[in-house]
């Protein structure tokens, strides 16, 4: 059942809330979502973090399809709780069924993790919660999903919204934007040393004709770009548009102070990134509440998949995962 714009009332335990909202997400090294096999990444250690026990109270501010909350809800039932948070209305109907057997634990909000404070108000969880959760990756279903925009590596439309219901997409940028704004956006988001050629390139193009496919847009890249020998050459553009497109920084910057605001003394927040832009947000922003004696920092360097996991799914080969617990005394910044 899909809800449109529900009011804030005391809602169902482990019915889905669609609502009128803008999600967060990362770079092609992602964790692998499918219907039929879902590998959350470094799952075994975010368990092993977290520790979830049976009463506690977690968010997943990132649920997709509900890798780690499945396992995060073994652990805090009977008596707990698990709000999961995404953008994605597709990942949600799918994470709603692999959640089944934990009806009466559980709310999936279709919402940007950014109004997670409103997500707690909605499950009434006015005591604080016990551990958050931040998988920073997107799933195989979206970068699969020709549609969606996502990948240069199939053709579609240039979109690269998590919500659909958004009004700018990656099209808007590539073909409205001021040759020193594209420039900005893949020099500022893609960490691109060729970022003046390929806005040169776009904008010399786009005059000839629309640039509308992944396809199109790879191939100007490609013609702007002198070499790469590690990666495709639209790798960091696609990377940069769509995080420009989603507001995906600011989004986390302003979701990990609510989510360190809303933990209980001793609880944990645990944070997976795939490129150096969001997990310096994350290092930074651990550090600034570690000065203020607000949080304790568990990881004093990010943990990596093992070879055998990596192995298992190549697309978490860039994860890194950071903890940090709140401190047995919460002092109010």
């Amino acid at each position: 059942m899909i809800l449109q714009k529900i009011p804030l009332r005391k809602p169902q335990r482990g019915c889905l809330r669609y609502e009128d909202r803008n999600r967060t997400p990362s770079g092609e090294d992602s964790r692998i979502v499918d219907t039929q096999e879902h590998i959350p990444v470094l799952c075994k250690e975010i368990i092993e973090y977290l520790n979830p026990k049976a009463g506690d109270y977690a968010i997943d501010c990132t649920v997709g399809c509900a890798g780690h909350a499945k396992e995060i809800l073994k652990g805090i039932s009977p008596g707990g709780f698990l709000i999961g948070i995404d953008l994605d209305e597709e990942a949600l109907k799918i994470s709603e069924e692999n959640l089944k057997g934990f009806e009466n634990n559980f709310m999936l909000i279709n919402d940007n993790f950014k109004n997670i404070l409103d997500a707690v108000k909605r499950a009434n969880l006015n005591t604080g919660v016990d551990a958050v959760l931040f998988d920073l990756g997107f799933s195989s279903m979206q970068i699969n999903s020709a549609d969606r925009g996502f990948s240069f590596n199939s053709e579609g439309p240039l979109d690269m919204r998590f919500d659909k219901k958004a009004k700018i997409t990656a099209f808007d940028v590539v073909n409205k934007s001021k040759e020193c704004e594209i420039e900005k956006i893949i020099r500022m988001f893609g960490e691109e040393r060729f970022s003046k050629r390929i806005a040169k390139r776009i904008v010399t193009a786009r005059q000839r004709q629309r640039i509308s496919t992944t396809f199109q847009l790879a191939d100007i890249i490609r013609s702007a770009v002198p070499f790469y020998k590690r990666i495709h050459p639209a790798t960091r553009t696609f990377q940069a548009l769509r995080i420009f497109v989603n507001s995906e920084l600011d989004n986390l910057k302003s979701a990990l102070n609510d989510a360190i605001n809303l933990l209980r003394p001793g609880g944990k927040i645990c944070v997976i990134s795939f490129h150096s832009l969001e997990d310096r947000i994350v290092k930074h922003t651990f550090i600034h509440y570690s000065r203020k004696h607000v949080l304790n920092i568990i990881t004093k360097k990010p943990i990596r998949p093992s070879m055998e996991e990596i192995n298992l799914n190549p697309r978490s080969r860039s994860a890194k995962l950071r903890v940090a617990q709140k401190s047995a005394e919460e002092i109010n910044i």
